[in-house]
């Protein structure tokens, strides 16, 4: 088996590369226009977060291969072998999926946000022991639930940081 390796959804990854886009925008707009430095300060710590978060989404990967899986997050690299794995567990919450793999010393954690969640669940199970994977997990894995949530609340934020951008350019000319 060749390694097959699952990245967070694009259809979120696109709308949350262009709020950081859309709020660095608005961040130069403000500075350039001489908007009071309280605004500026108030955007820039909002678009800390956005950043983080958006470095952090594009650098996750859940690679799966003959011997084990492997988590890439940014600046860090965790890896179980399937004879390390003591429990495959499901946590559901609606359409939010989290499945966790557990061994003596440590685990993981990962949710339905990646593209192909089904089939890396798929994947997972036909190479862990029967016995560590859980029922629920066994259910979510022939039934998963496609969430859509946050790439809503993404584009959301596109159009709202669109229409503030509009109105502040709007009064510059």
């Amino acid at each position: 088996m060749e390694k097959s390796t699952f990245r967070i959804r694009k259809s979120f990854l696109l709308p949350l590369g262009l709020v950081v886009l859309l709020t660095l925008a608005l961040l130069i707009s403000c500075i350039l226009m001489g908007l009071p430095l309280a605004k500026n300060i108030i955007l820039g710590a909002f678009m800390v977060p956005v950043v983080i978060l958006f470095a952090e989404s594009s650098c996750r990967r859940v690679s799966i291969d003959e011997d084990g899986v492997q988590i890439d997050k940014l600046f860090r690299s965790k890896r179980l072998n399937y004879p390390e794995l003591t429990a495959i567990d499901t946590v559901r919450v609606r359409k939010r999926a989290f499945v966790s793999l557990s061994s003596e010393e440590h685990f993981f954690i990962f949710s339905n946000s990646y593209a192909n969640f089904g089939t890396l669940l798929k994947l997972l199970l036909e190479k862990a022991p029967p016995p560590v994977v859980s029922a629920e997990t066994r259910e979510l894995a022939a039934n998963p639930p496609e969430k859509s949530s946050d790439i809503f609340s993404a584009w959301l934020a596109v159009a709202i940081l669109i229409l503030i951008l509009y109105v502040q350019l709007r009064g510059a000319f």
